[in-house]
């Protein structure tokens, strides 16, 4: 049997899932806003394995969200997942954090937009068809009222951005599903499964998270 642990800390949900198969087993998670990922992640981690009557050695592949996202959540989550695979001897899997998000919708026509917020009126965001395949690449953009307005079918934005983006998205085929805000690991297991199937791995080495953007260290004010 496949066990693969999946690993989601690209956002303020702290998720941890294990899945045999690519079916979700147990999940276990929390956002909050204090970013608890560093407190939060291993145990849940040991408590996915025990609660799934597994350990770690039984594990195929351990699977981490690769961005983009909280620069501080994909570090420990990445780093977590190859700690892992250096010590079991096991292949690392990366998920695109948006198509996770994505994943989460379920509808039969239009397009999906998941979006992570990225401070002031710029996400990180790509557009999905109901099926999940990518129709554009990740972006890092500012949100205005022009944007997406070439789009005529259905769109369902997803994500924690929705309560600044609906000020400027306004048009009659914009559908904001407010009850999707973070990535799960839940939604993690079948597509990490799927890449799990073709070998579709990375290295574990010379992984780096997909930041998007370089990390800016400020210096406070005096």
């Amino acid at each position: 049997m496949s066990y693969i642990l999946n690993i989601e800390t690209a956002t303020k949900n702290c998720s941890v899932a294990i899945a045999k198969e690519g079916k979700t087993i147990v999940c276990n998670e929390i956002a909050e806003e204090g970013y608890s990922h560093a407190e939060r992640l291993h145990v849940f981690m040991e408590s996915v394995l025990t609660e799934a009557g597994i350990t770690f050695k039984d594990l195929a592949a351990v699977a981490v969200s690769q961005g983009p996202g909280s620069y501080t959540g994909l570090r420990i989550g990445v780093s977590a997942a190859k700690g892992l695979c250096f010590a079991l001897s096991i292949p690392l899997i990366a998920v695109d954090t948006l198509k996770v998000l994505a994943a989460q919708t379920k509808v039969s026509d239009g397009l999906i937009i998941p979006m992570i917020d990225a401070r002031r009126m710029e996400v990180y965001s790509a557009i999905f068809s109901a099926e999940l395949e990518n129709k554009r690449e990740t972006q890092a953009e500012v949100i205005t009222e022009n944007s997406f307005e070439n789009i005529k079918e259905p769109i369902y934005f997803v994500g924690d951005c929705a309560e600044k983006c609906k000020m400027v998205l306004t048009k009659d085929n914009f559908i904001f599903l407010d009850d999707i805000k973070y990535p799960s690991a839940r939604e993690m297991c079948a597509l990490s499964f799927a890449k799990y199937a073709i070998n579709d791995t990375v290295d574990v080495a010379y992984f780096e998270p997909y930041y998007l953007k370089d990390f800016m260290i400020t210096t406070p004010k005096k």
